[in-house]
């Protein structure tokens, strides 16, 4: 017998070995990875999404918080995982665009080792600043930074998070400077709320109900266009300066080599969840614009994404060992 009818066979049987385990997936639960703390914007996206998938699909979405090292942690330990289905993760722009410039060695390289799946939602950063300061436009924030009348110090959730090269970026274009002072989540806001700091940008969902409250004033979003859930805070780029964008986003990524039967069908159950008039509302009355689209556009869109914040991370000097 020759051996090529015996090597297409054994090709055949990969393939077919291959394909099954798509058509049937899921045949058991799925673990879905957080890469942050339990509470956080990205925990209670993947929390409410994977519930939904959990009742599409007929199977149980797990979500585990694996948090540290600047979502570096839990975004390793899905790249090495097994490619079949069974282990995803939910992440950010901060593990997926800003890291590989930020820190200087990481265990993998989330652009290569990671496979785009489908993003869940865009979350805009919203200047707040705490009711002493006396500002009441982006304009007015502005000429009291450059005026040099008190010490202006901004808080963040971390060195290199997008709360911090958000408040690099709005010195860099506004012509001032203030002092940066880097938390460990959560921290940050109860500082701002304290008044031991006297602005901060923050994702939405994390200070709505804080500026709902009056507890800290709102002067303008980070996002190109006005948030659905603040319609009425201006964007930067309306109040002044034009191309300022730097908010957070939101989306599940897969193991590099995780079938395409298998990416397209979460690409295509998460779509359909957004589209839910009950999740939409939710969303955007906790802060968050639902997205969708192809994982395809996604990835091309996380490519972008990390080309930009490269610069930004090169300009302001932010390291991490």
């Amino acid at each position: 017998m020759s051996k090529w009818p015996l090597a297409l066979a054994c090709l055949a049987t990969f393939a077919q070995a291959q394909a099954q385990p798509a058509a049937e997936w899921p045949a058991r639960p799925v673990r879905v990875v957080v890469a942050f703390t339990a509470g956080g914007t990205t925990d209670l996206l993947a929390r409410s999404v994977s519930q939904q998938l959990s009742e599409r699909l007929k199977q149980t979405f797990i979500v585990d918080n694996k948090p540290g090292a600047g979502g570096n942690i839990g975004t390793a330990e899905v790249a090495r995982a097994a490619p079949d289905g069974y282990t995803m993760i939910v992440n950010s722009v901060g593990p997926m665009a800003v890291n590989l410039s930020l820190y200087k060695k990481l265990p993998v390289n989330p652009l290569t080792d990671l496979e785009p799946v489908v993003q869940i939602a865009d979350v805009p950063n919203v200047l707040v600043v705490h009711p002493s300061v006396k500002a009441a436009t982006l304009a007015e924030f502005v000429a009291l930074a450059r005026s040099g009348k008190g010490e202006l110090n901004y808080s963040s959730t971390g060195i290199g998070t997008s709360s911090h090269l958000a408040g690099f970026m709005l010195g860099q274009r506004g012509g001032f400077t203030a002092t940066h002072v880097p938390y460990k989540g959560a921290e940050a806001l109860k500082d701002l709320l304290a008044g031991r700091v006297q602005f901060m940008f923050a994702t939405i969902p994390s200070v709505i109900q804080h500026i709902r409250t009056g507890a800290l004033r709102p002067l303008a979003v980070s996002s190109p266009q006005r948030s659905r859930s603040m319609p009425d805070v201006p964007t930067v780029a309306e109040s002044g300066y034009p191309g300022f964008e730097a908010g957070s986003w939101f989306g599940y990524f897969a193991p590099r080599g995780t079938p395409p039967a298998v990416v397209a069908k979460v690409n295509a159950a998460v779509n359909e969840i957004l589209r839910l008039p009950e999740i939409e509302r939710q969303m955007v009355q906790e802060g968050a614009d639902p997205i969708g689209g192809s994982s395809e556009a996604f990835g091309r869109f996380v490519r972008a994404e990390h080309d930009k914040w490269k610069v930004v991370v090169r300009d302001s000097g932010a390291t991490v060992e």
